[in-house]
């Protein structure tokens, strides 16, 4: 009798599971309190390796209601969420970036490993440096990674909470493009 009872507890614990990994990530369907409201602008010193191309800051309101844009809230210490989202966010950069400006926000982070995460993955869209997470909170936030897509009119459209995949960003990229 224990021993049936025993298979059974291990049945029901492995169907809990097996339906667990079949559901989706509810965090990134969570709709952003921003959707359709106009994007909260920023201006933030960018990492010191952007700082060449980019100046001393890189205001966003000079961007917001010109031009769509993909705003990527990210950490070095994102881990591995961040690290698996850089290299798409990089090639969606090189197919779009005539189109979209793409905006890393390292939030709460070292600048150092920072600068190392971007070293790392190639990233060549500009990234600015928020230490205490200010804009994320303007954003709505609630954890790294985050990407939010803006409209060229500035308004905000979409937002993805997690880890984003090339299909996923391909759809908020397209939704926003004139």
């Amino acid at each position: 009798m224990r021993t049936v009872a025993g298979i059974l507890v291990a049945l029901a614990i492995g169907a809990i599971l097996w339906w667990g990994m079949q559901t989706k990530d509810e965090r990134s369907e969570l709709p952003s309190a921003l959707a359709g409201r106009p994007a909260p602008a920023f201006a933030l010193e960018p990492l010191p390796s952007f700082r060449e191309r980019w100046g001393g800051e890189l205001d966003l309101a000079d961007y917001l209601g010109k031009q769509p844009i993909v705003l990527n809230f990210w950490a070095s210490w994102c881990y591995p969420a961040c690290y698996e989202e850089a290299p798409i966010l990089e090639a969606a950069w090189r197919r779009w970036g005539d189109r979209v400006l793409f905006v890393g926000v390292n939030t709460q982070d070292e600048i150092d490993k920072a600068e190392k995460f971007v070293t790392q993955f190639g990233l060549s869209f500009p990234n600015v440096y928020d230490p205490r997470g200010k804009v994320g909170i303007d954003y709505g936030m609630y954890g790294v990674p985050e990407t939010f897509a803006i409209s060229a009119d500035g308004r905000v459209v979409r937002r993805h909470a997690g880890s984003i995949d090339a299909t996923q960003l391909e759809a908020m990229i397209r939704e926003v493009l004139p």
